[in-house]
């Protein structure tokens, strides 16, 4: 049975342990011209005109437009991870949930929805995703396990310890399978054990 880490970010959408990288649609950013120009023309209409009505009608069908788009794009990534993986370990985001304003980009890229979808799937077609604790998979190296820090800006993993050098998303990404991994052995053992 095959198994694959996940790493999301925002300048990829999602980086997988074997190092494929999905790039970042930016929907929302696409239309975000067009969207204020609607929006704007929307508030200046007169309180109760037919032209102003209209103009909601179009500002909602944008915005519809853009979820719709977000949504299939999801929908289409889930099915390829699934197709190819009957165990996929994720990022347990949860942590996100804090940040009440996140900043555009992430919104953009809308995550919880994808993961959502991505459970829904898995659960349709026998398979599992399994959430993991997201503390330090950057950080930790994926190949000896030491922690190496690096800001946000440094975008590729150089591990002084043991000299791998690795895209920075891919070495997370493989850390989320490694930690993944291991928490379902532990699992396992803890009920053999009763």
């Amino acid at each position: 049975s095959e198994s694959i880490g996940i790493d999301v970010g925002c300048l990829s959408f999602l980086t997988t342990s074997n190092g494929e990288k999905i790039s970042n649609p930016r929907f929302f950013q696409r239309a975000q011209k067009s969207l204020t120009q609607k929006q704007r023309s929307f508030s200046h209409r007169k309180k109760g005109s037919s032209r102003r009505n209209k103009m909601r009608i179009m500002v909602a069908k944008a915005h519809e437009k853009v979820f719709n788009q977000r949504r299939d794009f999801h929908f289409k990534i889930a099915r390829k991870l699934l197709q190819a993986n009957d165990t996929i370990y994720i990022e347990n985001m949860n942590h996100f949930k804090s940040f009440r304003a996140l900043n555009r980009s992430m919104r953009d890229v809308a995550w919880f929805n994808f993961f959502n979808i991505l459970l829904f799937k898995a659960e349709e077609a026998e398979k599992e995703v399994v959430k993991v604790p997201a503390r330090n998979t950057s950080q930790m190296c994926s190949s000896c396990g030491r922690t190496v820090q690096k800001d946000l800006s440094c975008r590729v993993h150089s591990c002084p310890f043991c000299g791998l050098i690795i895209d920075r998303d891919t070495n997370a990404a493989r850390n989320v399978l490694r930690l993944g991994q291991s928490l379902r052995g532990a699992e396992a053992l803890a009920s053999a054990m009763n």
